[in-house]
């Protein structure tokens, strides 16, 4: 059965990044657009992994322009523009598609280890999250309307674990 850990992403700035390196580590991985109503949870995620970081967790960033077309910049734009109004340290990836054919294979994964409303697979919008434990297995998802600020105690148990 894979893991997260089988996965590989491209940063934001274009390099491979083999998730492996995030072995015992728990993980928060976030669809993100920067014109979004939602958009604003970048102050959070930011908060969650200066608090958490250095226990171990590591948030993921994946910009998607499937949603309204409310990340249509280039990688770089995207970068500069999360460091610039939010003060985003934790590490961006390269823009993605989480749905449909394209989907990333990660996605495809998160997806079906851990379904949404009534079972379906698809992401509804921008800013769903996913908790991967230090085992690398999906503890949780996440809708966009649930605030990073909501997750501590579940952060805390997948530190814990």
């Amino acid at each position: 059965m894979p893991s997260i850990y089988d996965f590989e992403a491209l940063s934001i700035d274009g390099q491979p990044v083999a998730l492996d390196q995030f072995r015992g580590k728990a993980l928060l991985i976030v669809n993100t657009a920067s014109a979004c109503g939602f958009t604003p949870q970048f102050g959070g995620l930011e908060k969650l992994h200066q608090t958490y970081g250095e226990r171990g967790l590591v948030v993921l960033g994946f910009p998607c322009n499937q949603f309204g077309s409310q990340d249509p910049g280039s990688n770089e734009e995207i970068g500069a523009f999360c460091q610039k109004n939010f003060g985003v340290s934790f590490p961006m990836m390269g823009k993605i598609d989480v749905n449909g054919s394209g989907a990333h294979p990660l996605y495809q994964w998160l997806t079906a280890e851990a379904p949404g409303l009534l079972g379906s697979k698809a992401i509804k919008w921008n800013f769903t999250k996913f908790l991967v434990g230090k085992d690398g297995r999906v503890i949780k998802r996440y809708a966009p309307q649930d605030a990073p600020e909501k997750l501590g105690k579940d952060i805390e148990a997948a530190l814990g674990s």
